[in-house]
């Protein structure tokens, strides 16, 4: 994913202690190396882990007042990504402690975002009782080899400057990350500018955290002046435009974003909104509604020539390269490159939606992926070198234990008897 040009054909990737160790014809690979375990995959198409750079996964929409549900809700979630090929993502919400222990025990790469509010939550009780509860939780899991942490301030609008500061100074003397949901609705801009005289973009850079350790997710209703603010501070962008039709939000300005410059990455979006309608969490189908609304009339803004709409390859970048370089993690994975995690997507390319794919655009593996793309094509998977996902299989996950408890819970029919 360096090159649109670079499209390796029969070769082997070598993995080590759960890292690449090298990208090699395939001729030479077996002169060079003594595999332990070999996996065959010749008709495939191997590409970096997809991230998804804003996702919830637990609890599930309608079952927050269930806690023994958590952690099979959060098992369901992650099977839906392991079987479109998401390998890592950032969970926001109230319930850090269940999205880590469930990723871990699953092996799924993620960036946790330790929720911060003033108001009473399942997670803390006041400001003081979040920044505490926040920096154990990221001393708990510092150093741990698929667990990432980051400070997550829900509803900006509902969180004071004083706490906002001490979020800043913390995020600066601890190097760390920011997770943020910004100009998300019409709804939100309009009462930051109302409490604070400030758009909500403003008011982050007032108080010092529009700074290139920021992920700013939705973006919806921005202006050309909130976009030129975001490019001249560096933030990260994540966007998630199926979320926000089901919000009655409209979509974000995709070709505005594309063309700014920023870390541009694509996340699900809170998995239930208002009325407990869950977004999914299949990336492929993100990415064409990415691609499409770029492409959409008067999607280039014509008073801003650099504004142009994605091309596929572009499309692909949000999702593996450039999502985990706005998520931090780029030094780590993203490439298929020497030394990085070894977290891999592997696609069947004999599948129909493939070949059909193929036929239309027979010399863009690019144009094929990101139109033909989806969890019907995803054979494989693998996080840190250990293969969760083989032939269509989960390898860890119990997905027959869990079907079977979450079928016992949905209702049973009302027969008006």
């Amino acid at each position: 994913m360096t090159s649109p040009a670079e499209v390796l054909e029969n070769h082997t990737l070598a993995v080590r202690d759960g890292r690449i160790l090298d990208v090699l014809p395939t001729a030479l690979a077996a002169d060079r190396y003594a595999a332990t375990i070999e996996v065959d995959r010749s008709e495939h198409l191997v590409l970096p882990g997809l991230v998804n750079a804003h996702a919830q996964i637990a609890p599930l929409p309608g079952h927050t007042a269930h806690p023994e549900r958590l952690h099979d809700g959060a098992l369901l979630r992650i099977a839906e990504m392991l079987k479109s090929g998401t390998t890592c993502f950032c969970s926001l919400g109230y319930f850090p402690e269940e999205s880590a222990r469930t990723a871990a025990e699953q092996g799924l790469r993620a960036l946790i975002g330790i929720p911060i509010a003033e108001t009473a939550s399942a997670w803390a009780k006041s400001p003081g009782d979040y920044l505490t509860r926040a920096l154990n939780f990221r001393d708990e899991y510092r150093g741990h080899p698929t667990i990432a942490t980051a400070f997550a301030p829900d509803m900006p609008v509902a969180i004071s400057d004083g706490t906002f500061g001490r979020i800043a100074t913390l995020a600066d003397e601890l190097d760390s990350g920011v997770l943020m949901v910004l100009h998300e609705s019409r709804a939100a801009v309009k009462e930051s500018v109302i409490r604070y005289g400030k758009r909500p973009i403003e008011r982050m850079h007032s108080l010092g955290l529009l700074t290139p350790a920021l992920t700013a997710a939705h973006m919806v209703h921005v202006t050309a002046a909130d976009i030129v603010l975001a490019q001249r501070s560096g933030i990260a962008v994540t966007l998630c435009p199926e979320a926000n039709f089901r919000a009655g939000e409209g979509p974000p300005p995709v070709a505005s974003w594309a063309s700014s410059g920023l870390r541009l990455s694509l996340g699900s979006g809170a998995a239930g909104l208002g009325n407990d309608v869950a977004t999914g969490l299949d990336l492929w189908a993100a990415l064409r509604l990415l691609i499409l609304l770029s492409h959409a009339p008067g999607a280039s803004n014509a008073r801003d020539p650099a504004s142009v709409a994605l091309q596929a390859w572009d499309a692909l970048a949000v999702v593996t390269r450039v999502g985990a370089a706005a998520l931090g993690l780029d030094a780590e994975i993203g490439t298929l490159e020497k030394g990085k995690w070894a977290d891999l997507c592997c696609v069947d390319l004999r599948s129909p939606a493939m070949q059909c794919a193929s036929l239309l655009q027979p010399h863009d593996l690019a144009a094929q992926l990101a139109w033909g793309g989806g969890r019907d094509i995803v054979s494989d998977v693998w996080v840190s070198g250990r293969h969760l996902l083989n032939d269509g299989a989960f390898t860890r996950l119990d997905w027959a234990t869990v079907a079977a408890r979450a079928n016992d819970w949905r209702e049973p029919p009302v027969t008006g008897e």
